[in-house]
């Protein structure tokens, strides 16, 4: 009996391992590379860093970018979050003619599909998202993953 018990203690252990899940520390780390990555392409926008659970950790809005790049960053990681894939992968995936062409209008949630949300990763697990938005969709997406390879969060 006692081998079945220690068995099942050591499968359990390893079903419930814990992944270290992203700091205010990271965040900050993040937000910094995502400055740094969009002052390199002269782009002034926002970053958004949020937890697993879709909760704040990272914020910043350029002096200078379009108000609404702080709403469209923090959708773009709430999406990349809820999809656990990076927004330019999916955008294809809800045009009219795409699989998921309802989806932005299916649920009561704030999705976005344009590129510049990215899920942030580790030891295999979603601990994250980040999102950038003021420049083309092509520069927040570079923005982005440039962030996340500077910070090690790739």
């Amino acid at each position: 009996m006692s081998t079945s018990s220690t068995s099942t203690t050591s499968t359990a252990t390893a079903i419930t391992s814990t992944v270290r899940p992203l700091t205010t520390r990271d965040a900050d780390a993040l937000t910094r590379a995502a400055v740094r990555a969009a002052e390199g392409l002269g782009v002034r926008g926002s970053v958004t860093v949020l937890d697993a659970g879709g909760q704040l950790l990272g914020f910043r809005r350029d002096d200078t970018a379009v108000l609404i790049s702080g709403e469209t960053s923090t959708r773009k990681a709430y999406t990349a979050l809820q999809l656990d894939a990076p927004t330019a992968a999916l955008v294809d995936l809800v045009r009219p003619d795409g699989p998921f062409h309802t989806l932005p209008t299916a649920l009561d949630r704030p999705l976005l599909f344009i590129a510049g949300g990215v899920p942030l990763h580790r030891d295999g697990r979603v601990i994250g998202a980040l999102g950038f938005g003021g420049g083309t969709p092509e520069q927040d997406h570079r923005i982005a993953t440039a962030a996340i390879a500077e910070a090690d969060l790739a």
